[in-house]
């Protein structure tokens, strides 16, 4: 059977032992039956052995919904991780930056949570053959913009470049901010962005109550308040759990629809 509390545990003692394991969790919905071990263990031996002990481990595996999984399965965690001190949490986007930041996550010295998506897996896109690295902890903008500043991470990033080419055919010329990494987070990329633009949208697939994109939120407004035209735009996936049904699962998902009605209302635009 499989046991993920069970090769959680065995994977962070190899770490302290000095090896680099990689955890796989089908899905991180799987996670939570070793969240224990994550958070209380791999995240804190550092501190709690005041630095006598590593833990240098990636827990990689998909997150969010994918096409029909229902409920149990198509939940988005990111922010149980990232609210803990000691964890990396890293959620790209493209291949080229799934290859170069799991290859960073696998040399960092401390434990990482690597979240994937099913959704992109059959994804194509250029990496390079030869050796590379990308730098944890800095975002990309995938789209520069004037108007408006779009952030998201993860397979997300996709929709965020289709609603920026559908606003871009009203005169609205989006940015598109690709975290990539959630934990450490690059504020700077985001300030930067958003004192250009002078708008935000945030479009995460997580509820919006105690959410990554609520914080994210936060940040902004209490940083960058000054430079701010309007509050901060946040679509979200609708608060109920995630159904089987494909239409009901679409509705609840941010739709481009849904993120382009919340862009004009950011950019006080009657809906088209």
């Amino acid at each position: 059977p499989i046991a993920e509390n069970g090769f959680a545990g065995i994977g962070i003692g190899a770490a302290m032992a000095g090896l680099r394991p990689i955890i796989e969790f089908m899905t991180f919905n799987f996670s939570l039956i070793a969240i224990d071990q994550i958070l209380n263990t791999a995240a804190k031996s550092h501190l709690m052995s005041a630095g006598q002990l590593k833990v240098p481990i990636v827990f990689r595996g998909a997150g969010g919904a994918a096409f029909q999984l229902g409920a149990q399965h198509a939940n988005s965690f990111e922010q149980f991780y990232a609210y803990t001190p000691g964890l990396i949490v890293i959620a790209p986007a493209t291949p080229y930056d799934m290859k170069g930041l799991l290859k960073s996550a696998i040399r960092d010295e401390n434990p990482v949570c690597f979240f994937e998506s099913e959704l992109t897996y059959s994804l194509k896109g250029p990496v390079p053959e030869e050796e590379y690295l990308l730098p944890i902890g800095k975002a990309e903008c995938k789209r520069e913009g004037l108007d408006l500043s779009i952030i998201t991470w993860s397979k997300n990033v996709f929709l965020a470049l289709e609603v920026a080419e559908a606003l871009a055919a009203d005169d609205i010329s989006a940015e598109v901010i690709d975290l990539r990494t959630l934990r450490p987070l690059d504020e700077e990329a985001i300030l930067n962005s958003v004192r250009k633009t002078n708008h935000a949208l945030i479009i995460q697939e997580q509820h919006e109550v105690a959410s990554y994109g609520a914080y994210l939120a936060h940040l902004i407004q209490s940083k960058a308040f000054d430079y701010l035209d309007a509050p901060v735009g946040l679509v979200s996936a609708l608060e109920v759990p995630m159904p089987y049904s494909k239409p009901l699962e679409s509705i609840i998902l941010p739709s481009k629809e849904r993120c382009i009605l919340e862009a004009r209302k950011v950019m006080n635009l009657s809906p088209a």
